[in-house]
């Protein structure tokens, strides 16, 4: 007679031996293989087949997740979203975390970059990052590279780090300074980066390209156009 199929996370809890709990976790982080086959679902069953577990396995602390991401410029931040899995996850990611399914659960677009613009995007399931890239925004500086075109106003360049004026209301201070003939640096903080374009204008200057190379602490550094990587244990915004 065939033996009756049995949960996956049955069969690897007696295995380990282990809680139901850890045995999930084994088989969702992709420690599990089933006739030499990688499964990633603690509900499978099975029947006589051959389950084992990867010597090197070591269960990570069960935590949630924050997506770094170079958006492209003319990708959505929906479209940026549904992106984020295996195939654009950057081989160097350096986290040292292991990627499960359940980490794109839930996740929370924050500090969203305009269609056209591209950089550092971040997505996290992490309700103390939401929180923080909500409610204290306005206290944390973006960096942002901006290309532009046409010629500079005199006085043109103090303006940009202190003196415009929009709908009535001053914008707060930035740093602004040049990085070559057609490019500045913005270090701004409670100015979204939809108003560089409009700041550009002000100026004589016309926006062509803006790219966002770091929020607070944390800096896109090497990671690829549309590939991510995870937020590591210890980085700070």
């Amino acid at each position: 007679m065939p033996d009756e199929p049995k949960r996956l996370s049955k069969v690897v809890a007696a295995l380990v031996p282990c809680s139901r709990r850890e045995a999930e976790q084994y088989i969702a982080e992709g420690w599990v293989r089933v006739d030499g086959n990688v499964v990633e679902e603690p509900q499978f069953r099975v029947a006589g087949e051959r389950v084992e577990i990867d010597p090197r396995a070591n269960l990570q602390p069960a935590a949630p997740a924050t997506f770094l991401m170079h958006k492209p410029a003319g990708m959505s931040t929906a479209a940026a979203l549904a992106s984020l899995g295996a195939a654009t996850h950057w081989p160097q990611d350096a986290s040292g975390i292991r990627p499960v399914k359940s980490h794109r659960a839930g996740l929370v677009p924050l500090l969203a970059l305009p269609v056209q613009a591209e950089g550092l995007s971040v997505f996290s399931q992490d309700g103390r990052i939401v929180r923080k890239l909500r409610e204290d925004a306005h206290l944390i500086e973006q960096e942002l590279l901006a290309e532009v075109a046409g010629a500079i106003v005199a006085g043109g360049l103090p303006r940009l780090r202190e003196g415009l004026v929009f709908e009535g209301r001053a914008l707060p201070p930035a740093h602004v300074s040049w990085q070559s003939e057609a490019r500045l640096r913005f270090a701004v903080k409670a100015i979204p980066p939809e108003m560089l374009p409009w700041m550009c204008a002000q100026v004589g200057l016309t926006l062509t390209a803006l790219k966002r190379i770091r929020i607070g602490r944390v800096p896109m550094a090497g990671l690829p156009p549309g590939q991510w990587r995870y937020l590591a244990h210890g980085e700070r915004f």
